[in-house]
């Protein structure tokens, strides 16, 4: 696995950019570029990265989320060359002119510019959105890829897309250890949290709680509609004032994150815009029903009254009535819990994942 930020002892993980050449003709170039907002424009090394060990004794090329400062999407041409690339999406950004979630604007169909979200992430200084679309359509134009999309409201998107809709684009959910997220530790977690096992809990995770995108406004809003006493977990950094007092878990690893999705009897995703959330994923496998808006890719995991409550898009009142209606009727909550980890273990294993990848990785390098 070749990074940009390398945060593991791992030696299967290491710099893309391990050459000091490479850094110092990639900041030049940036000095450049973020004058100009064109945004992840070119990077020296992403070209250099067909001269990489790894990269030659390759048979795919698997790439990941490509807007981290760190890669131009202009090399994959040259790099699609010599190897196959499959590249999984986590957002939208790979065929909008900036942005990573596009909400209501539609201009990504026709070819950006007159952006009404430059401050939006990866954001822009300038409106240079149009010229980034070009950009990425001439890339991709003389590039072969195959697409992978986690959620099948991503992959409509990517079809949909003027940009990559030529290519194939296949449909893989994200995959997630169901050995650490597992049901059954209900009281084992509130004990070790604290909470009385009489206790109705809320549990709300983002990786900053104030983002703007993971809904905490909405959240503070349906809260304060709820009349019965709920304790409410949230973990992530970052402050957020959600009306009513709370217990701040901070950053959690894997384990902790399972623990809080089983001490807790709903967790809520708000989010305005998202791909397929692997927190509400995480928290099907433990048996804990979801809450959240009816968005994006979060009906694949979130059904409504079988894993959980979908709300109206942005709609704080359904929200409420979801969360009240889970934490009031136990034998709809025990029904909806039992299915959770079903529907979890069907379909977002990480082995299921890992099949549907090799398949795909087979299918590009058998011989003709």
């Amino acid at each position: 696995m070749l990074v940009g930020e390398r945060r593991t002892d791992d030696r299967d993980v290491r710099l893309l950019k391990r050459n000091v050449g490479w850094r110092v003709a990639d900041r030049a170039v940036l000095e450049v570029t973020d004058r100009l907002s064109l945004q992840y424009a070119c990077y020296p090394s992403s070209f250099g990265l067909a001269r990489d060990s790894w990269f030659r004794a390759a048979d795919v090329v698997q790439l990941y989320n490509l807007h981290g400062s760190y890669f131009s999407p202009l090399a994959l041409p040259f790099l699609s060359r010599r190897k196959p690339l499959v590249w999984r999406l986590s957002d939208m950004w790979a065929f909008t002119g900036h942005c990573a979630y596009a909400y209501g604007c539609e201009r990504w169909r026709t070819g950006c510019g007159s952006c009404p979200d430059l401050d939006e992430y990866p954001r822009l200084a300038r409106d240079t959105t149009a010229l980034l679309w070009k950009l990425k359509r001439s890339s991709y134009a003389r590039s072969s890829l195959s697409i992978v999309a986690p959620s099948r409201w991503l992959r409509g998107l990517a079809e949909a897309s003027p940009l990559l809709g030529g290519f194939p684009v296949h449909l893989v959910p994200n995959g997630i250890d169901l050995e650490v997220f597992t049901g059954g530790r209900r009281a084992a977690a509130r004990a070790a949290l604290g909470i009385a096992p009489d206790a109705r809990v809320i549990f709300f995770a983002s990786l900053r709680v104030d983002d703007r995108r993971k809904g905490g406004a909405l959240l503070r809003d349906a809260l304060a509609r709820i009349t019965c006493p709920v304790e409410l977990l949230v973990a992530g950094s970052g402050g957020a004032d959600f009306g009513r007092p709370l217990r701040e878990l901070g950053r959690l690893d894997e384990a902790g994150m399972a623990q809080a999705y089983a001490a807790a009897d709903v967790y809520v995703h708000p989010a305005i815009a998202e791909n397929l959330p692997n927190a509400a994923v995480e928290s099907l496998a433990c048996g804990t029903p979801v809450v959240a808006f009816d968005i994006g890719g979060t009906p694949d995991a979130v059904r409504h009254l079988e894993t959980g409550w979908l709300a109206a898009a942005g709609v704080a009142a359904e929200l409420a009535r979801g969360i009240e209606t889970l934490l009031d009727d136990r034998e709809l909550h025990a029904r909806l819990s039992a299915r959770c980890r079903e529907v979890a273990v069907a379909e977002y294993g990480r082995e299921r994942e890992a099949r549907s990848l090799l398949a795909l990785y087979g299918e590009l390098v058998r011989p003709a």
